[in-house]
């Protein structure tokens, strides 16, 4: 090799070599959270550009790319971006794994009936719960997941707790590894209060029920357990805390309990999609609330 091409090679080598940018999918997937979030009314090539950090030439190329493909539209009349009908159907369809929604779905009918509360469904997913299904009460509750497809660390919220405490011991300590940073910022929540409260729901069988994060409002749930006796979802009740009082706790928890009983031989304990493994789910809820 002679003296320059050396030289060559040697500055090539001492270059810093850039971390290579997000890929095209990485792109596609920023438009769409930032087109959900405009929802209904959509969104300007300059709005979605700004929010997801690109040129307003790649985001343009990319929306039109979604609209061959069907999951994104463009209003004729305003020239608003927003999310197809055919995006909420394959949205739909992903969150009613296995059925679940649809073999829990008479179960939360029953439960509002009976006790004239807002209950949830709520699904493990990674080091989340997922709000899957809701049936709304006549009392307006704030949860901590929101409405469905709403999530929330595991161990914040009645229904999140109920299904982390009936988790396998080695997966439970490692969402509680990762998850204690997460919940600080609701301000009771350190380790210490975690685990005794994962203790306290192990010994009794159910979460609730005043987390103390809304004045006057109260919760209760209680694990979903497959046939292998793992904690896969919860039912939760959200409801005002002058309706769960100590002569009402007990008939919720026992109707709560009768409805996860009967809905846990009939799931799947090698569904992937309600096991999906602990790991890169580092998605933060900020909303705050009893579910």
């Amino acid at each position: 090799m002679n003296a320059a091409v050396k030289r060559d090679a040697d500055t090539a080598d001492a270059t810093p070599r850039q971390a290579p940018g997000p890929s095209m999918l990485e792109r596609a997937f920023a438009v769409i959270r930032a087109l959900s979030e405009a929802q209904p009314d959509g969104g300007r090539v300059t709005r979605i550009a700004k929010a997801v950090g690109l040129t307003q030439g790649t985001v343009h190329r990319i929306l039109h790319a979604l609209i061959a493909e069907g999951v994104v539209e463009q209003d004729e009349n305003s020239k608003l971006y927003r999310l197809s009908v055919d995006f909420f159907a394959l949205a739909a369809q992903a969150g009613n794994p296995s059925g679940m929604r649809t073999l829990c779905r008479p179960a939360l009918l029953r439960l509002c009936a009976s006790l004239g509360d807002t209950v949830f469904l709520l699904v493990k997913s990674g080091f989340d719960a997922v709000c899957l299904d809701i049936c709304e009460g006549p009392f307006t509750i704030r949860s901590f997941t929101g409405d469905v497809g709403g999530r929330v660390a595991l161990g914040v919220g009645q229904g999140s707790l109920a299904i982390l405490a009936f988790l396998p011991e080695a997966e439970r300590e490692e969402i509680i590894r990762f998850n204690v940073p997460r919940v600080r910022g609701y301000g009771v929540l350190d380790e210490v209060y975690l685990r005794t409260e994962i203790e306290r729901v192990r010994q009794l069988g159910y979460a609730g029920r005043n987390s103390g994060v809304l004045d006057g409002m109260a919760g209760v749930a209680v694990p979903v357990l497959d046939r292998t006796g793992v904690a896969v979802a919860a039912l939760s009740v959200g409801t005002l805390a002058a309706r769960l009082g100590d002569d009402r706790l007990p008939m919720v928890v026992e109707l709560l309990r009768r409805q996860a009983e009967a809905i846990g031989p009939q799931i799947n304990p090698f569904d992937i999609a309600l096991r999906r493994p602990v790991g890169g789910m580092a998605r933060v809820m900020s909303t705050d609330g009893v579910n």
